[in-house]
């Protein structure tokens, strides 16, 4: 069953809780998911939660990760929650750890972690400013999956998504760190799915377009900003997070089992690839 949203004078359809609550398909699987208090991450969260997941949630401030288990348990879903920054190593392995001792093991790893601390052309930016997007967008990202391996080694089906985005395939004018490192993370889930492979890991991207966030405002929330969003996006309208977390339940479930090392465009048409 569908639900219909009207955001900004535009009709949206959507999956409504009741039906992806009985689509069980992640029942009985854990899943970690970072940067999952808001947008995008709270609701592959909440998603994963619906279709039977127990999922561990993550942010950087405690206060959101409160907020936001409260809402989840609220729905009746099965989630927990701690501070992690995945910039920081003690942070990374305390989720490792609190996940391994709530729920005992881990099968799906969302890699949703992102960062765009200025809106600039590439030769704009600063030499911290290119650190910090590289050292948490993709240095962060490999890292979690690193230190996460031996739980997903003990799993009978292990899935890692990752988020890119469009701008992988398409840059941003002014987003072009960012956009590059997004690339990057494409890179990294072919290079990875292919070594992963043996140990029955999967490893897939999705790469959102211009997604109805607070990250993403800067893309849309001006009238001129919009203006130019609509002249890339085919379908004339920006997507929301929902249209996202629906990927992310299919490539963590045993319905994509034969799929690795693909990157999912979601994007209402942006151009992106051949």
């Amino acid at each position: 069953m569908l639900r219909t949203v009207i955001v900004g004078g535009i009709r949206y359809f959507t999956s409504s809780a009741a039906s992806t609550m009985s689509c069980q398909r992640l029942k009985g699987k854990v899943a970690v998911v970072t940067a999952s208090t808001d947008g995008i991450g709270f609701s592959v969260a909440r998603r994963l939660a619906q279709e039977g997941a127990k999922v561990m949630i993550s942010s950087r401030k405690e206060v959101n990760v409160k907020k936001a288990v409260d809402q989840l348990v609220s729905e009746g879903l099965s989630v927990s929650g701690i501070v992690c920054h995945v910039g920081k190593s003690d942070d990374r392995r305390q989720l490792l750890n609190e996940t391994k001792s709530k729920y005992g093991g881990l099968d799906i790893l969302v890699s949703n972690a992102a960062v765009n601390p200025v809106v600039s052309p590439i030769f704009d930016c600063a030499e911290e400013v290119w650190d910090k997007i590289m050292d948490i967008n993709v240095k962060s990202t490999f890292l979690l999956m690193k230190e996460f391996l031996p739980l997903l080694r003990e799993s009978k089906t292990p899935s890692i998504v990752i988020m890119s985005s469009v701008a992988a395939y398409d840059p941003f004018n002014l987003l072009g760190v960012y956009s590059i490192s997004k690339t990057a993370l494409v890179a990294l889930c072919k290079a990875s799915s292919e070594e992963l492979a043996t140990d029955g890991i999967r490893v897939n991207c999705i790469a959102p377009g211009i997604i109805r966030t607070k990250f993403s405002k800067p893309l849309y929330e001006s009238e001129a900003a919009n203006e130019i969003a609509m002249s890339r996006i085919a379908m004339q309208r920006i997507g929301l997070p929902e249209e996202i977390s629906g990927i992310a339940a299919f490539l963590a479930s045993d319905d994509s089992s034969y799929i690795t090392g693909e990157t999912i465009v979601a994007s209402g048409g942006m151009s992106s690839r051949l």
